[in-house]
């Protein structure tokens, strides 16, 4: 990109709305993915993404029927509202229901793509409606999807920073922090309440298809580098910034989605940085195992020359 793209980027309202959510989910997602990948629950995101399109669905009728302009102005507050309804259902049926998590989990995933498509359709619009939000779009970023993301990042944030402490006890070893008296319950709670609302605030720039990846693969990446969990989650919400800033900035140029833009350089820099993570580890391994002939060397000629 030359300076005066780059300029012309930057002084687009357009591009300036999309900027500053693209930062918002970059913090955001990856601070709930440390938490799922911790617990195993790395397909949450993608569950509850494909529960959030029958919330677009809904606020797209309810629009209609407001005869409000544009049709989808209630699409985001309804995914919010279906998307955190289907998260607490997961994690009831997973604690408490007789249905094993994982399948809950692939019921409401096939439910809520195919409710989606058909409630679209009952409206009277078409599934290239839903484009935007399963891929993501930069050209439909409005103020108010802003003003949406911000509050809602605010909280995943404050929770995800401030509860700190309890959920990574909790994601840690579940029986343990039950037995030093956490209500573990509320936790596992709070926790799929808040994937809810990153998959909400991400689907606009990154599509509720892909939200999954920005929430999990900068965890994945920095979970290669750092095995501190304070650490790997302040390196995944850099990487996280830096990925979905980067890859918006491509699809300024490019006629790509942004959403498979972003993905698509986070699997990259996964695959980099487990390439350069094995040989780095081979090197260490190969240095120590020459440390060690060199000492054992040593020794045996000291022996040799003894009395």
């Amino acid at each position: 990109m030359t300076p005066d793209t780059i300029a012309t980027m930057l002084s687009s309202a357009l591009m300036q709305r999309a900027l500053v959510v693209a930062v918002l989910v970059g913090l955001a997602a990856p601070v709930v993915g440390t938490y799922l990948v911790q617990r195993g629950l790395a397909l949450l995101g993608d569950g509850i993404g494909h529960i959030a399109l029958t919330g677009v669905a809904l606020g797209w009728i309810a629009g209609g029927v407001a005869h409000l302009s544009p049709q989808d102005t209630l699409a985001v507050p309804f995914a919010v509202v279906i998307s955190v309804l289907g998260a607490v259902l997961i994690e009831l049926i997973r604690a408490r229901g007789r249905t094993r998590g994982d399948v809950a989990l692939a019921i409401l995933f096939y439910g809520g793509i195919a409710g989606g498509v058909l409630l679209i359709k009952l409206a009277g619009g078409t599934t290239t409606n839903l484009n935007s939000y399963l891929f993501g779009s930069i050209s439909t970023v409005s103020h108010q999807d802003v003003a949406y993301t911000a509050v809602l990042a605010t909280a995943v944030l404050l929770v995800g920073l401030g509860l700190r402490g309890p959920l990574f006890s909790l994601s840690n070893d579940e029986e343990f922090a039950r037995a030093t008296g956490l209500p573990t319950g509320l936790l596992n709670v709070t926790i799929a309440v808040v994937a809810a609302l990153t998959v909400s605030v991400s689907m606009r720039v990154v599509g509720a298809l892909l939200v999954s990846a920005v929430m999990i693969v900068p965890v994945a990446i920095a979970q290669l580098v750092s095995r501190s969990f304070i650490r790997t989650m302040h390196l995944a919400m850099a990487i996280g910034v830096i990925t979905c800033v980067t890859g918006l900035t491509i699809t300024y140029v490019v006629p790509a989605s942004p959403g498979a833009m972003i993905v698509v350089l986070l699997v990259g820099l996964y695959a980099l940085t487990a390439v350069l993570s094995a040989a780095l580890h081979i090197l260490r391994r190969n240095r120590r195992g020459h440390r060690t002939d060199m000492l054992d060397a040593v020794t045996t000629g000291h022996q040799e020359v003894s009395p």
